[in-house]
């Protein structure tokens, strides 16, 4: 279970988030909100490429604030940036065999590529470097983390820069990536389709979390405020 206590974080005088607590544990945990409103400053916050000015961060009850994203992959904590890195140097089938800790077969990484709409036989021996998309990189990442199948894994709008074929295989994709490594995925997204998938919902507004709860009560305050009504905080 990951939990944040009254977790802070300032930049230059500037709160981005303001004393969040949070308990998740579910299956699927979709983190959404205006543009802003410093949902991907709580992702790095939990993957620990950035460090909270207040509070406390606890994986499965140990304290890891002060740990370095490497420690928080030893502890089962996985991170997918906005925009991926590019690894210029090493092969598709390289890195898929980096984050499955062993020396992936040629046939299982191309099972993880197949998976998120790549044909295995154009990608497992291209160099991960700026012949590839940004669209091209994303799913490579995906099925990276796919591979490591870790007990927290945390996307950061996994939808970005996908196609359409490939974003209505994403929820697959999740669902099976679960089905293999159990645990938690939080998921960074405005996509209704992925909200929609959610057990629960967090909405952060201006840094600070205003709604929290099973999507069956948050998801209909959401669609209500597209729709252009009041959202209501319940702090």
């Amino acid at each position: 279970m990951l939990e944040l206590r009254n977790v802070s974080y300032e930049v230059a005088g500037k709160q981005i988030i303001k004393n969040v607590s949070l308990e998740i544990s579910e299956r699927f945990v979709a983190i959404t909100g205006p543009n802003g409103s410093g949902k991907s400053t709580l992702a790095k916050l939990v993957a620990g490429i950035i460090t909270p000015t207040q509070g406390k961060i606890y994986m499965n009850g140990t304290d890891i604030t002060d740990m370095s994203v490497t420690d928080r992959a030893r502890m089962g904590i996985s991170y997918a940036f906005q925009q991926p890195v590019r690894f210029k140097g090493l092969t598709v089938q390289h890195l898929i065999s980096l984050a499955a800790g062993k020396n992936t077969s040629v046939s299982d990484a191309c099972a993880y590529l197949s998976e998120v709409g790549l044909c295995a036989k154009d990608y497992i021996n291209r160099e991960v470097n700026a012949s590839l998309s940004g669209g091209e990189l994303k799913r490579i990442e995906i099925a990276m983390v796919n591979a490591r199948g870790t007990e927290l894994t945390v996307f950061d709008e996994p939808e970005a820069g996908i196609d359409l074929w490939s974003f209505n295989n994403l929820i697959k994709v999740f669902e099976n990536m679960h089905e293999r490594a159990g645990g938690t995925i939080m998921i960074i997204s405005h996509q209704e389709r992925i909200l929609n998938i959610a057990d629960k919902i967090v909405v952060l507004a201006g840094g600070e979390v205003v709604e929290y709860g099973e999507k069956e009560e948050v998801y209909p305050k959401l669609m209500d405020v597209r729709a252009g009504c009041r959202f209501t905080a319940n702090v």
